[in-house]
């Protein structure tokens, strides 16, 4: 089934990250795939060394969309690229594939979205899509939608992110 965790609010790639857990607890392969994101994250750290679970990511922070260099735009295409043939060549060993930030990847170019679309179409696990705004083709395909929306966040008054809480 295709699981979309989307919205303005804070937690998408937390639930992803629960969900994770919750199958590895229950002795499933799954694959974390990162986008848009490099530095580093307690999610991934612990992700890492739970048995059970592969993730993969681009190795370097490319930043926010808007301050990408034409360069690091090519770069981060060829990361984002490179990481969905690896899904594509090897889905057929996890129960389940999270694809965090896909939406944005998708939205902005980032990533080759005939490959987004023929995993969505032909994986048979569960898959678990997060980020903001998907496009409406995602949300016919869905299974499960979660809107996760701002209502306050610390943000908002000019405080920055907290280690342990947004990353």
């Amino acid at each position: 089934m295709i699981h979309i965790y989307c919205g303005n609010g804070k937690g998408k790639t937390t639930a992803a990250a629960g969900l994770a857990v919750r199958m590895a607890g229950h002795k499933k392969q799954l694959l974390f795939v990162q986008f848009l994101k490099g530095s580093y994250t307690g999610e991934i750290d612990i992700l890492e060394r739970l048995n059970g679970i592969t993730v993969t990511r681009c190795d370097k922070e490319y930043g926010f969309f808007s301050s990408l260099t034409p360069q690091d735009k090519n770069n981060l295409i060829k990361c984002h690229n490179n990481n969905l043939d690896y899904v594509i060549n090897n889905m057929n060993h996890f129960d389940m594939i999270v694809l965090d930030e896909i939406f944005a990847a998708y939205n902005y170019q980032l990533a080759d979205k005939e490959k987004i679309k023929y995993i969505t179409e032909t994986y048979k696990g569960e898959l678990v899509l997060t980020g903001r705004e998907p496009n409406k083709w995602f949300m016919e395909k869905a299974d499960y939608i979660s809107e996760i929306k701002k209502i306050k966040h610390p943000f908002d008054i000019g405080i920055g992110a907290r280690e342990g809480i947004e990353y």
